[in-house]
């Protein structure tokens, strides 16, 4: 199970993981403001990974459960605490969905962009894999290129290229 934030940082890194792995993509997002945006990252994900052959499913959207989540730190920089707390939440929601639907592993796109931390996505993809009993697919996406194939593959299928995170308050 693959948490994916949209086509744009998705649609290369699930299309490459199918040569190792059964690619299922997770839509966990309840970060993304306003709804009209979540809509429009939603429909272009679901899209493209039903018509290319992949299972999706989405989770149910939750702003107000992620800004009570994410309380207190409104005013953090981008890339600070908040941005871990944001994190953790979607991470948290992909770990437990995967060990309730008996999936193998878990995983999660995020640390294809150059602005994420993937030491701190990886650490807690990790750490939830030890609560859920569920293996974390851990990775740094963006090397080896990635980010950029990532944006030629976003480019070759004009997927909707977003210009911010999704959070109200980046």
């Amino acid at each position: 199970m693959l948490h994916t934030c949209c086509a744009t940082c998705s649609g290369f890194l699930a299309s490459a993981l199918t040569e190792d792995f059964a690619v299922s993509l997770y839509y966990s997002n309840s970060n993304i403001f306003p709804a009209a945006e979540y809509q429009r990252r939603l429909n272009e994900a679901k899209k493209y990974f039903l018509a290319n052959g992949f299972a999706f499913i989405e989770d149910k959207y939750n702003h107000d459960s992620w800004l009570d989540f994410v309380r207190g730190l409104e005013n953090e920089p981008e890339r600070g605490s908040r941005c871990l707390k944001c994190y953790d939440y979607r991470l948290r929601q992909t770990a437990r969905h995967a060990q309730t639907f008996g999936f193998d592993y878990f995983g999660t796109t995020l640390s294809i962009s150059p602005h994420k931390d993937a030491i701190a996505i990886n650490n807690l993809g990790l750490a939830l894999a030890k609560d859920k009993k569920v293996k974390f697919l851990a990775g740094d996406w963006k090397k080896q290129d990635g980010f950029m194939k990532a944006v030629a593959f976003s480019h070759s299928h004009n997927f909707y290229r977003q210009n911010y995170c999704g959070c109200e308050f980046a």
